[in-house]
């Protein structure tokens, strides 16, 4: 069965399309917020991989859109603290233990988020929630959200063909081993 090779192959014929730009766009937003999967860089790798000479300018508009969808996270973890408080749904020393804990490592975690397949708008909600300050987390967004992007655009201008070459062989088997891996990793936790 070559479900893998089918999704794939959508992807990169996707990735031509004239509205390419504004759905990578749409899911670098939603998934910095909101939205679990998927990650805007199953969208920026195709279509860096379909226009190697626009790939930077890609992971700009995949930066860009990210933090501001880690702001719309960081906001709604404001309002949701004040809910979750106001209706006694936690309690307020349970905040300020993790504040201590947050306070001392709030960077290094929106930071490893931001980089990191960790889901960043757990990090962006929880920023928001604990009142990290604004300005660094904007700028360690920024800088550890570009990383990621600049790094898939110019790994796939790089290897692009070579890489291309090997998922079309290899993707089914990889697509399976992972879905392996994800129910032996739920079952382990439980």
């Amino acid at each position: 069965m070559q479900l893998f090779s089918k999704l794939y192959q959508k992807a990169l014929d996707w990735a031509k399309s004239k509205y390419a730009i504004y759905w990578l766009s749409v899911v670098s937003f939603l998934e910095s917020s909101v939205l679990p999967y998927p990650p805007p860089d199953v969208i920026l790798a195709p279509m860096s991989l379909k226009q190697p000479n626009k790939a930077y300018r890609y992971a700009l508009i995949c930066t860009i859109t990210s933090v501001l969808g880690g702001l719309a996270g960081y906001f709604l973890g404001e309002i949701l603290l004040a809910f979750l408080l106001e209706y006694n749904l936690i309690k307020a020393p349970m905040v300020d233990t993790a504040k201590v804990w947050f306070d001392r490592y709030d960077i290094w975690f929106v930071g490893l988020a931001a980089f990191s397949p960790l889901p960043y708008k757990l990090a962006t909600i929880t920023a928001g929630t604990m009142n990290m300050a604004l300005l660094p987390f904007v700028l360690i967004s920024l800088l550890a959200r570009g990383a990621r992007y600049y790094l898939v655009a110019f790994l796939v201008k790089k290897f692009g063909n070579q890489t291309d070459t090997w998922l079309q062989k290899h993707i089914d088997r990889l697509g399976y081993i992972l879905i392996v891996v994800v129910i032996l990793g739920i079952w382990y936790v439980n």
